[in-house]
Parts: structure tokens; sequence; C-alpha cells
């Protein structure tokens, strides 16, 4: 019961954070932006690309929510470890464009990371659950199968 809270609370916070963080660059792109690890930013009306970026971290974040408020915790874990490429993802864009290391590092890398160890962990406190459908239809096939 133990890693069932905490992994609903590690989901909890990713979920948080991550629905935080793209409200800021919805609402305020340019104040949040410097803190993404690039060495330049789009100049002229390039805060439309910014916007994007908030609007895909809500929705990554949405995603989440949804599986965690309505129970599918397998579903959540699976969720969780292909998302954390998204974070995988801008760590690799920062380091291809000679940002700071350390923000790719310390934030990018570290978020998607801490992403799938949740995710594997949901996935561990899970696949009793996962193994158990599957016991139950072979054991209603042997017993049909039995006079």
């Amino acid at each position: 019961m133990a890693l069932k809270k905490l992994n609903t609370v590690l989901a909890a916070a990713f979920i948080l954070f991550i629905l935080w963080f793209g409200t800021k660059y919805i609402l305020s792109p340019e104040t949040t932006a410097p803190g993404f690890g690039l060495p330049s930013w789009p100049s002229g009306d390039g805060g439309g690309f910014l916007v994007v970026k908030g609007v895909r971290d809500v929705v990554l974040a949405l995603v989440l929510g949804i599986l965690l408020v309505t129970g599918h915790r397998r579903a959540l874990g699976w969720v969780l470890l292909v998302e954390a490429f998204a974070a995988y993802g801008d760590m690799a864009n920062v380091l291809a464009h000679h940002g700071s290391v350390a923000t790719a590092l310390g934030v990018h890398c570290l978020t998607a990371t801490l992403m799938v160890l949740n995710g594997l962990l949901i996935m561990l406190e899970t696949r009793n659950a996962a193994a158990a459908p599957g016991a139950t239809r072979s054991a209603v096939r042997l017993a049909r199968t039995r006079p």
C-alpha cells in the first residue's frame, strides 16, 4: 500500500508541475522561456512558438491527470514512460543548440528520469493486477474444457 501512495504522490506532483510550467508558457512566454536553457530565442513574433510548448505541456499533464483520477494506474505507468520522451527531447534540443548544460541535465534530464522511475514503480505496483486477468481467463478456459 505504501508503494501505491508514493506513486500517487509522485504522479500528482508531476501533473501539477507540468501543468504549472505549461500554463506559465501560455500566459507569459517571454518571462518563462529563458529558464528553458536555450542560448537564444525567436526574434520578432516568436512568442507563438513558446505558447505551443505551453499547450503541449498542459495536454501532457491533462492526460496524466485523467489517468490518475480515473484509476487507470497501469496505463498511467505506460504514459509516464512515454511522456518522459518529451522531457528527454527538450534536453536533447537544449544540448544540440549549445544551450545550458546545467539546465539540460538538471531540469530536463532529471525530470525525464524521475518520470521514468515513477512509471516503472507504477508498473511494478500494478504487475500482479495485470497478471490476474490473464490467469482468470486461463482458469475459465480450463474449467470450460473439463467435463
